[in-house]
């Protein structure tokens, strides 16, 4: 329709009732000429192919005013045709002189109008085109305008809910695509959320699906992209998509008055499907989002955000590139596609591994290498060395990460949590406990366990760091965390570690050494000493490090978090006058368990209250006693342990008098408890896991009788528990699961009177349960396979408040850490 309307603007009504005229004539002479028969046949043709369009041009040269000038002479030319065709009829076959003549006026008559068709029509027609569209968009902006007063007078931003294209080099994402395209067509699921780290592309990958054909295909016009800042405004959201729609924008007295108005929009739109997009939710706007979803059909959601918010659990989590893709990305923005470059290979991989796959910093450090001299590339590698950040080469980075530290007052703590990530090595797994130590004691010592993996659950929902729950069984009810770790994406790390770094060395809260062979850091060199006054110091050496420490001077230091990979390992002697220290964390990061040494200086740590050791030997606990009578709390992670604590003559009731907690998990040359540890009366939690050659306990350990919870989970060689442990009255929860060789509980278990856990999933010799057990009034919940859920039957009827959990079996080797 819209060419026929061209074409009558272009040709006009003369032209039509000049055709007319021809096309009849033709059409009553070309049976009476037979001297001009094949000629009049072929104009008679000609005339009929263009028909049609003439009858439109007619019909509609009334409504448009256009000069005719272009084809009047055409017209003239048709109306003498006319003429001529009528004189053609009349000529006799036996007059041969006039034949000549007029099959050559015939024949021109024919041409011209050929000509006119297939060349001068098409050029008018396409000026004329872009003529109508400048008028077009010379009304549309005079509606546009009209509409801007109306916008203007109800305090509207005239903004479209258009999605972008797609402008970046795209790579990597393609895969990414094509799942989230997959989930977005589920039927079941009306919202989605995009979730990453910030700077992964997310916003491109959303943008990517909304230009996706089957998806265009889908959705047509219908596809609305609504950006949701930090403090969205939902009635100009509201506003922004009847504008989008076309209609005119409704001041809205309140947010709920805004929603039912979009909801009855959406409504008018449907039945045809419905996509809109909420781009770069921030923390805390879950309810927005809830308020935009309607049971409308075919409507869908997707939400696109650095939290991958817990309540929205269908969900697609974009990673960071892979090393190939991220060559590729790196390489078009640093300019190097063609080959010419004079940069080594490896050091373009250096730099790449640097950005850690973000497509922000590969873009924002490839494009400021770009056409750079070799010089420049060898500075940033050797700064990069030199522990200077990726951060600091440019702030385009930073400023994009750092979004993701921004924080709600209530929540500002988790900014505390993130930074001491940067207190262990890159690429390792960080334990839980050993989280929950810092966190506990440097910022909020009032606050128990349960406090403390809440807010690395926030982390982990924020994409700053990825919590790994490895026993699925064994957190959910009892808080157990000894095999549970925190991962951080290197970039990340990197982040922490220079928010750490921007203030002077001495003024620092948390001081983050990382020490390559024995090359100190300059300041730790001098001569005279500066005063130290972080909180935190965490110390890092690699496996060159010759133990040989110069002084150093940090009275104020709470936790020392000591990083190693050597076969033995002296504690600095300096720690003997770290007066304020409440938390020591040594690990060993190494193959082979490590000797260590100087343990003795803990000896003069008045607040010393928690210690945890990992991979590590102790052989000095035996022949020096450790009074460490502010400890609370001591965990040790496949230390070798044996020998130390069999021929202690540590005198517990003194030396360990406010001990509150033992964990001691995958030890495995403990054969026995020493009998000291039954004489740390004040003890509440004792957890032995994974001690795989005990087989004995102490009936000593019936003295422990604020004992609230044990734990002896997969001590595979464990026979029985004590008889004596009838005289834990306070003991809430009992764990025994994966020990395979128990085959009887303890004949009085019943006198367990405050037990409200027993985990006992896999005893796979346990058969019986004694007749005792029906007075464990107080028992809530019973975690077991399903052998041993069936001894549970006769007495679940004495039991009212009992539930028993069949666990699955989860069989991983995901809590070892990373060598």
């Amino acid at each position: 329709m819209a060419v026929e309307l061209v074409t009558g603007a272009v040709v006009g009504g003369a032209f039509g009732e000049g055709f007319a005229i021809l096309h009849e004539t033709v059409k009553t002479v070309v049976g009476q000429a037979i001297m001009f028969k094949s000629i009049l046949e072929d104009l008679e043709s000609t005339l009929e192919r263009i028909a049609p369009v003439v009858q439109e041009i007619r019909q509609l040269s009334l409504a448009l005013d256009r000069p005719e000038r272009e084809t009047k002479i055409l017209t003239e030319q048709m109306k003498k045709g006319a003429k001529l065709v009528r004189k053609c009829s009349k000529i006799q076959c036996w007059n041969y002189c006039f034949k000549s003549h007029y099959a050559s006026k015939l024949s021109e008559l024919n041409d011209a109008i050929e000509k006119f068709c297939r060349v001068d029509l098409i050029v008018q027609s396409a000026r004329t085109g872009l003529e109508t569209l400048t008028k077009v968009d010379l009304i549309l902006d005079k509606v546009s305008n009209q509409n801007s007063d109306v916008k203007r007078k109800y305090g509207v931003r005239t903004l479209s809910c258009a999605v972008p294209r797609p402008r970046d080099f795209i790579v990597g994402l393609h895969i990414p695509l094509m799942e989230l395209k997959e989930m977005l067509l589920k039927k079941e699921e009306s919202l989605l959320l995009l979730t990453a780290l910030g700077g992964c592309g997310k916003t491109t990958l959303i943008q990517m699906l909304c230009w996706d054909h089957e998806i265009k295909g889908i959705y047509m016009d219908n596809i609305f992209f609504v950006s949701v800042s930090k403090t969205p405004n939902l009635k100009v959201m509201v506003q922004k998509l009847f504008s989008h729609n076309g209609d005119e924008c409704p001041e809205f007295q309140s947010d709920e008055e805004a929603i039912n108005q979009l909801e009855q929009l959406l409504n008018q739109i449907g039945p045809k499907p419905i996509l809109l997009i909420l781009d770069d939710v921030w923390p805390g706007s879950e309810s927005l989002v809830e308020k935009f979803k309607f049971d409308i059909p075919n409507y869908k959601i997707v939400v696109t955000s650095r939290t991958a918010f817990p309540r929205f659990r269908f969900r697609y989590n974009l990673n960071p590139l892979n090393h190939e893709d991220a060559m590729k990305l790196f390489y078009n923005t640093a300019s190097l596609q063609d080959g010419s470059s004079y940069i080594p290979e490896e050091d373009i991989e250096k730099i790449v591994r640097g950005c850690g796959g973000l497509p922000i910093a590969l873009k924002v450090i490839g494009g400021s290498l770009s056409g750079q001299l070799p010089e420049v590339w060898d500075n940033t590698l050797t700064r990069w060395s030199d522990g200077h950040s990726i951060f600091e080469s440019d702030t385009e980075v930073f400023a994009c990460l750092q979004k993701s530290l921004e924080f709600s007052t209530d929540k500002i703590i988790l900014k505390d949590y993130f930074m001491n990530l940067g207190s262990f090595p890159e690429d390792q797994k960080i334990p839980v406990t050993a989280l929950i130590d810092i966190c506990t004691e440097l910022h909020e010592p009032n606050k128990d366990d349960v406090h403390v993996i809440a807010n690395l659950h926030e982390l982990n929902t924020r994409n700053l760091a990825s919590l790994e729950m490895t026993r699925k069984d064994a957190s959910k009810v009892n808080n157990y965390y000894n095999e549970d770790f925190i991962t951080q994406h290197d970039v990340l790390r990197d982040l922490a570690i220079h928010l750490c770094s921007r203030e002077p060395i001495t003024e620092r809260e948390r001081l983050i050494v990382d020490i390559n062979g024995n090359n100190l850091p300059e300041w730790w060199m001098e001569q005279e000493q500066q005063l130290i006054n972080a909180r935190l110091l965490s110390i890092s050496t690699d496996e060159l490090f010759s133990s040989s420490w110069c002084n150093i001077q940090a009275p104020k230091v709470e936790v020392l978090v000591l990083n190693f990979h050597t076969r033995n390992y002296i504690i600095p002697e300096f720690v003997e006058k770290m007066v304020k220290l409440k938390v020591i964390i040594v690990t060993n990061y190494g193959f082979f368990p490590a000797e260590l040494s100087n343990f003795q200086l803990l000896n003069s740590l008045p607040n010393l209250k928690r210690i945890r050791l990992e991979k590590v030997s102790i052989p000095s606990l035996c022949s020096t006693p450790v009074p460490l009578r502010s400890l609370k709390k001591i965990s040790l992670f496949m230390c070798n342990i044996g020998q130390a604590f069999g021929n202690s003559t540590v005198q517990a009731s003194d030396s360990l008098s406010n001990l509150k907690e033992i964990n001691i998990d995958y030890c495995i040359d403990l054969v026995e408890l020493p009998a000291w540890l039954c004489e740390v009366l004040h003890l509440k939690k004792l957890s032995i896991t994974n001690c795989h050659k005990l087989s004995e306990l102490p009936d000593g350990i019936g003295n422990l009788v604020d004992l609230e919870v044990l734990r002896f989970r997969s001590c595979t060689e464990l026979l029985e528990l004590p008889e004596s442990i009838k005289s834990l009255h306070k003991l809430r929860i009992l764990d025994i699961s994966d020990c395979l060789s128990i085959i009887k509980l303890p004949k009085h278990i019943g006198e367990l009177h405050n037990l409200e856990e027993l985990h006992m999933k896999e005893c796979l010799k346990l058969r019986q349960l004694p007749p005792s057990t029906m007075a464990l009034e107080q028992l809530k919940i019973v975690v077991c396979d399903e052998e041993r859920a069936m001894l549970w039957k006769p007495f679940k009827e004495f039991l009212s408040n009992l539930k028993v959990i069949m666990a699955k079996k989860d069989i991983n080797l995901n809590w070892l850490p990373k060598s």
